[in-house]
């Protein structure tokens, strides 16, 4: 990783509540920068798998406890909720440190304007059936669990693993661009806000590409990739990827402020009773 200072980091699709999220490299990188701006681009915590069965670990505490931290040393927290966390749009919760809207505008510093939001609501399978996409993601899940499976079988023979998961997803997620025509709409939606640039997540796919006038970026995901863009001071941009980066993290026990907001979340999930314990 570049040791340029890092004005903006953009991260999406972490999904917090997924037992298969890599919560690790997202904590060292966020413990490695103290940017200006922290663009949280949906999908950060998956109400959907939370309301099914509550799995919360201290390491997700650790990561709001960073952002908080971050948040009161100066840096401008902003999240546009996505299809998973879409429960954030309707009561517009903000942590106490956290601006929530659908969009934002950033602004580079070299001049260019970017609309920043998760995507979901330019994919026609979300906003036309939802109950497939919800049903995809259990399903999800399971493929998930049989690829954990079978990749701890392959390393008992000492054999690589197989990103089975990973290659299904990028399949249906292939598909799911195609007939949404998913990124010409949010360039010519980034388009009409007179923005240079659009940054979205919902695909879990890592891309960042010129399409005419306005420049196309999606920070993808921390379940099959470890990836997050950021903005440097001189408004580069650069898609990083953690999943090689050695990790080296310490988790402290969290602040009364963040175990709080955890119990209002849990409340606002699955109601007032006790939370089970999380599994691994």
């Amino acid at each position: 990783m570049k040791n340029s200072r890092v004005r903006t980091l953009f991260i999406s699709d972490v999904h917090l509540g997924c037992r298969y999220a890599r919560v690790e490299p997202l904590l060292d990188l966020l413990n490695r920068h103290d940017p200006q701006f922290v663009y949280i681009v949906g999908d950060f915590i998956d109400g959907w798998r939370l309301r099914k069965r509550w799995h919360w670990e201290p390491i997700y505490n650790a990561i709001l406890s960073r952002l908080f931290e971050l948040s009161e040393a100066g840096s401008i927290i902003r999240y546009a909720p996505g299809n998973h966390d879409d429960f954030l749009r309707e009561i517009r919760y903000n942590f106490g440190f956290v601006e929530i809207a659908d969009e934002f505008i950033h602004h580079s510093p070299n001049g260019r304007r970017f609309l920043v939001t998760h995507g979901d609501k330019f994919d026609q399978v979300e906003t036309k059936a939802k109950w497939l996409s919800v049903l995809g993601s259990f399903a999800y899940d399971s493929l998930c669990w049989f690829n954990q499976k079978v990749n701890d079988w392959r390393r008992f023979f000492k054999l690589r693993g197989l990103p089975l998961a990973a290659m299904v997803k990028k399949r249906v997620k292939a598909a799911v661009t195609f007939v949404s025509d998913f990124e010409t709409n949010l360039v010519s939606h980034a388009r009409d806000l007179d923005c240079q640039g659009v940054v979205c997540g919902h695909i879990h796919t890592p891309a960042m590409f010129q399409r005419d006038d306005v420049m196309y970026c999606n920070t993808g995901d921390w379940i099959e990739n470890a990836t997050a863009l950021v903005e440097y001071e001189d408004g580069r941009l650069e898609i990083i990827d953690m999943q090689h980066e050695q990790t080296d993290i310490a988790i402290e026990d969290s602040s009364e402020f963040v175990l709080k907001q955890g119990e209002i979340l849990r409340k606002m999930l699955i109601g007032a009773e006790p939370a089970a314990t999380a599994g691994v």
